[in-house]
């Protein structure tokens, strides 16, 4: 699965997004029914994912060793606040006040595609996240993406 697309979208106060039609037509596609939202790891923003996808990323964590403390406490915080979702017919998304609140998600949001999954921001958020020099992203980028010849690459 490969999702594609940055997009903008508002969620009401009561917690309910609309997903964008572009979006909605891609998740479709792949025959989706249920997804998962769950905090995201690394940042204030939520992850989306369509059951399937969310499944093959469990069974990973399904395989760690409970009567490993360390690995006890990281599936109780990986899988704090899941909930199964279903999209409604028209295109909408509630958001529990938990998760609401754990990304400080506001009324402008942005869906930004990962892949297999869809992270939801708070735009003012994601602005941030995304503002770093195009030198700092192009170091990164061959930090994470370059290989070195001495790595028999």
């Amino acid at each position: 699965m490969a999702l594609i697309g940055t997009y903008e979208c508002k969620m009401d106060a009561k917690g309910r997004l609309i997903l964008p039609q572009a979006l909605r037509k891609q998740l479709l596609s792949y025959g989706v029914g249920n997804f998962i939202l769950k905090r995201s790891v690394f940042e204030k923003a939520l992850e989306l994912y369509p059951e399937k996808e969310w499944d093959i990323v469990f069974s990973e964590v399904n395989k760690l060793n409970r009567f490993v403390r360390e690995n006890t406490q990281f599936i109780r915080s990986f899988t704090a606040g899941v909930k199964i979702l279903e999209i409604e017919e028209s295109g909408r998304l509630l958001v529990s006040k938990d998760l609401k609140k754990y990304a400080s998600l506001k009324k402008e949001l942005v869906l930004v595609s990962c892949g297999n999954m869809i992270e939801i921001w708070d735009k003012t958020a994601y602005e941030k996240a995304i503002d770093i020099s195009e030198e700092a992203f192009s170091a990164l980028a061959e930090q994470v993406m370059g290989k070195k010849e001495e790595d028999g690459v």
